[in-house]
C-alpha cells in the first residue's frame, strides 16, 4: 500500500514543497554557474530507472569544460547541492526521494536474479546505500584503480544494501533515511 500510494504522494508533496523553498536558492545558484561556466548550469545524463528504463537525471554543472574544478563547484558537489536538480525529477515521477541511487547503463540494468528486485523501485535522490557510502567519492580517489573498486567492492556492497532496503520499505524506514541525509553534512 505504501509503495503504491503513500510513497508516489510523499515523493510529489515533499518534492513540489521543496522546490518552493529553494527556488531562490536554486535560481542563485543555477546564475552562478551560468557565470562560471558561460553555458547551461545543468548537467543532464542518462541513469538507470525503475524497471530498467532509462531516463535523463538533472544536477547542477560541477566541473568545467576543461576538466578543471573551482572551490564553489567543489562545494556544491560536497555538500551534494548539486543534486537539487533531481527534485525536478522527482516531481516528474522518475525518481523517489528515497530510494537505490540511479546508476548510469551497464549497472543496475545488468543486474541478475533476486538482485533484480531492485528495479521494481524508482531510483532515489539519496537512499540507505548511498548514506553508507556518503564518503564514496573520497574512497575512490584513494584507489589505484577506481573503477575495479567500484565493481568488485562497492557496487557489490551497494546492491546489498539496496535489496535491504527493498526488503523492508516502509514510511518510518524512508523518513529515518531522510533525516539521516539531511543531518549528514553537519557531521564531521
Amino acid at each position: 500500500m505504501y509503495l503504491k500510494l503513500g510513497k508516489p504522494l510523499l515523493d510529489f508533496v515533499l518534492s513540489l514543497i521543496g522546490l518552493l523553498l529553494l527556488s531562490p536558492l536554486l535560481v542563485l545558484i543555477s546564475v552562478s554557474l551560468f557565470l562560471i561556466h558561460k553555458s547551461n548550469p545543468i548537467f543532464f545524463q542518462v541513469r538507470i530507472g525503475q524497471f530498467g528504463k532509462k531516463f535523463t537525471v538533472y544536477k547542477f554543472k560541477t566541473i568545467k569544460d576543461n576538466g578543471q574544478s573551482h572551490s564553489f563547484l567543489k562545494l556544491l558537489r560536497k555538500t551534494k547541492i548539486d543534486e537539487f536538480p533531481q527534485l525536478i525529477n522527482v516531481l516528474k515521477g522518475e525518481m523517489s526521494l528515497v530510494g537505490p541511487r540511479p546508476d548510469v547503463p551497464g549497472y543496475y540494468d545488468l543486474l541478475k536474479g533476486e538482485a533484480r528486485n531492485i528495479l521494481k523501485l524508482k531510483p532515489g535522490l539519496t537512499g540507505y546505500a548511498s548514506l553508507k557510502f556518503a564518503n564514496e567519492e573520497s574512497v575512490l580517489s584513494q584507489q589505484k584503480e577506481p573503477l575495479k573498486y567500484n565493481d568488485e567492492v562497492i557496487f557489490p556492497q551497494k546492491v546489498k544494501l539496496n535489496l535491504q532496503y527493498y526488503q523492508n520499505v516502509s514510511l518510518l524506514f524512508d523518513l529515518k533515511i531522510l533525516l539521516k541525509t539531511i543531518l549528514l553534512p553537519f557531521q564531521n
